[in-house]
């Protein structure tokens, strides 16, 4: 089994990337948000007390998040990997799931990290706005935000696989097809 964390700023490219690795390999998508909806959709136990924080404005705190993963591990044995996307977003996130994995004795294999320069990933947030009609990427405050979340807290992710020897950086810069090569290079030299 091969576990990727897909890992980059808003606006890197990471579902474009995504969407062409599931593809080529065959990586269960484990997105903490589409898991969250589910949850809540099926009024899972789970579900319900992530909503009852949502409903207070509250953010959903790692242990249901965790809970959510375990779910999702458990109900997709005997595939290829898995691919997550979204998650996690702290450094404390990333100790838990590291936890969590070793538990179903696996482990992540590899974080791959786009590198896009700030003034790159506003220019992709405002196209994606005007194109896929997500209005949080049309406020450039909400861009500025998001952007200074991803530096100030979920970086750390990255610093704490490195120090395993996990992580790959790659230019998030130029033609789509060109940096899926680079990133399916990474995958097959960990694999």
């Amino acid at each position: 089994m091969f576990n990727l964390i897909l890992f980059g700023p808003p606006g890197s490219g990471k579902g474009t990337q995504s969407e062409k690795l599931i593809a080529k390999y065959g990586f269960k998508h484990l997105s903490t948000g589409d898991i969250l909806r589910s949850e809540i959709a099926n009024q899972t136990i789970l579900g319900l007390e992530a909503k009852s924080y949502m409903d207070q404005g509250q953010l959903v705190p790692d242990a249901v998040v965790i809970g959510m993963v375990d779910a999702a591990l458990n109900a997709n044995k005997g595939v290829n990997g898995f691919l997550f996307d979204g998650f996690p977003r702290t450094k404390a996130q990333a100790i838990a799931l590291d936890e969590l994995l070793q538990t179903h004795n696996t482990s992540i294999n590899l974080v791959l990290a786009l590198d896009v320069p700030e003034d790159e990933l506003i220019k992709r947030m405002v196209h994606r706005a005007k194109t896929s009609g997500r209005s949080d990427d049309a406020d450039e405050n909400v861009q500025q935000k998001r952007i200074s979340v991803y530096k100030n807290e979920t970086l750390a992710v990255a610093e704490h696989y490195d120090q395993f020897g996990k992580v790959e950086t790659l230019n998030g810069l130029g033609e789509i097809d060109e940096i899926f090569s680079g990133i399916c290079a990474a995958v097959e030299a960990k694999s």
